[in-house]
């Protein structure tokens, strides 16, 4: 009888300690998206002021300021969406981006404009900073996922109520956008 209840003891520990730490898990991915959230949305606010820098210097590439106003535009809409429709949405915003700072590249003015070359460079650290921040939620993301998919918690976590969580990733058929645009000023 002894052993028995030793037994369940132990069991019912484990379980606390198993859902516990898928607790913090979650909580830590959560976290760690809303520092992706953080660093978009300051990538958000910075495009519009760098659009209307280099407007008047790129009057004949108003399609390409367009794309990229728009682009920004589904990204923040996109905002609240699940991770993966809004990493198809960065996505696309980084293209479009990347568009823009390779026509920079034809208009000396422009690349000599203090304030354009400003922005620049802040929205240049900015995906720096994303790109670290998709980092570290993938890596909780991942653990956490591990941790419920990995015997013998995964006999519990599903019944617990948890799920996977889906990684912050840019489509593969888009590898090029895996870089930050580079800005050379």
């Amino acid at each position: 009888m002894t052993v028995i209840l030793i037994a369940a003891g132990v069991a019912a520990a484990w379980l606390v300690w198993t859902y516990n730490s898928l607790v913090g898990l979650r909580n830590q991915a959560a976290n760690a998206l809303k520092q992706i959230d953080v660093q978009l949305k300051r990538r958000h606010d910075l495009i519009p002021n760098l659009v209307n820098a280099v407007k008047g210097y790129m009057k004949f590439e108003q399609q390409t300021l367009e794309k990229v106003i728009e682009a920004r535009n589904q990204a923040v809409s996109a905002a609240g969406a699940g991770v993966r429709e809004q990493s198809q949405k960065e996505g696309e915003l980084t293209q479009a981006l990347g568009r823009l700072f390779a026509l920079a590249e034809n208009y000396p003015d422009l690349k000599a404009n203090q304030n354009v070359k400003s922005l620049m460079e802040e929205l240049s650290h900015t995906e720096n900073q994303v790109g670290f921040s998709r980092q570290l939620y993938n890596d909780v993301a991942t653990r956490y996922n591990t941790a419920q998919q990995t015997f013998p918690s995964n006999l519990f976590a599903g019944p617990l109520g948890f799920s996977p969580v889906d990684l912050f990733e840019i489509p593969a058929e888009r590898a090029a956008e895996r870089e930050a645009p580079k800005v050379e000023l």
